[in-house]
């Protein structure tokens, strides 16, 4: 197959395209940047320049492609406050790519995510698919709704399924939530946790997320939802507490009022109580999680290089 790829250059993308190419696809990968371009050339994916800001052009390469991964969104547009802005321009993204791949049963992958799917009990791949009034409400579900758009593709003749990855895909490289927590614990000589620091993140690692990128955009049946999940949940807590041991400092409660002076931006993250199982997910596709766990990768030196 010849999959287009966008997001290619990223974290979870870097992954993925070294996997398709093992499997023996042709992959074409979206670059924003030379650098980007760069690396995807080196890793042996065709290179097509641009961004998610092109709906026609992301539609033309959907259209020249056997199937689709969208794993890109602007995160730093999001986090830097705007978070309506990037959703609608991945709806508009996915608009593009999904009219583009109509009537032709090709696949179409969206990234989407697990956070708050349902707080305080384990979520599955069947919770999120209705739109309540509290998701309408809160500009992050706009995110979701493009997830049901997704899903809604299947209608005109796309094999759309929508992956949701967990708050952390971790592995050595890894600068997101986990790395910003690491940082945040060295700066401030304290490993914090919310309250009792019994809410639970789940998790997955890098590698094992690539490869169900991989099953999805293979054989996953058209409407599916997929749940990215190694660790059903991580008691945040012991998150806390794996960074104590390695750094040599203490651990300590954080008041929920206190959580962003603590965290920063992470501050209302680190508090949701957000387990999720892939139970459905693995039976679907014979999907097993095989890499680390997050508190072996948190024992690992990797996470307390600095650079």
């Amino acid at each position: 197959m010849r999959i287009f790829v966008t997001g290619a250059s990223g974290w979870i993308g870097s992954a993925v395209v070294p996997e398709l190419l093992g499997a023996g696809h042709e992959v074409v990968g979206l670059a924003r940047s030379e650098a980007s371009a760069k690396a995807l050339e080196a890793a042996g994916a065709l290179v097509l320049r641009g961004d998610i800001d092109d709906p026609d052009g992301l539609g033309k390469a959907a259209a020249d492609s056997d199937g689709v991964i969208h794993l890109a969104f602007q995160h730093e547009v999001a986090f830097g406050g705007n978070f309506a802005a990037a959703a609608a321009a991945d709806r508009r993204a996915v608009e593009a790519m999904g009219a583009a791949l109509a009537d032709s049963d090709r696949p179409f992958v969206l990234a989407s995510g697990l956070l708050g799917l349902a707080a305080g009990r384990v979520a599955t791949e069947d919770d999120g698919l209705v739109a309540t009034a509290a998701v309408r409400a809160n500009p992050a579900g706009r995110r979701a709704a493009t997830a049901l758009l997704t899903l809604s593709l299947r209608g005109i003749g796309v094999r759309s399924s929508v992956l949701r990855f967990p708050p952390t895909v971790h592995g050595d490289g890894d600068n997101g939530f986990m790395a910003t927590l690491v940082g945040i614990a060295r700066q401030r000589g304290v490993a914090g946790y919310v309250g009792d620091g019994t809410n639970r993140w789940p998790a997955v690692h890098r590698s094992d997320a690539a490869r169900l990128a991989r099953l999805a955009v293979e054989a996953a049946p058209a409407g599916s939802v997929l749940h990215a999940v190694g660790d059903e949940g991580v008691p945040f807590r012991q998150i806390a507490e794996a960074m104590s041991r390695h750094l040599g400092i203490p651990t300590a409660s954080v008041a929920p009022a206190d959580a962003g002076e603590q965290f920063g931006f992470l501050g209302h993250f680190v508090a949701l109580d957000s387990p999720a199982s892939a139970a459905m997910t693995r039976e679907l596709l014979g999907w097993e999680p095989t890499g680390p766990s997050l508190l072996d990768d948190l024992g690992q030196d990797h996470y307390y290089r600095q650079a």
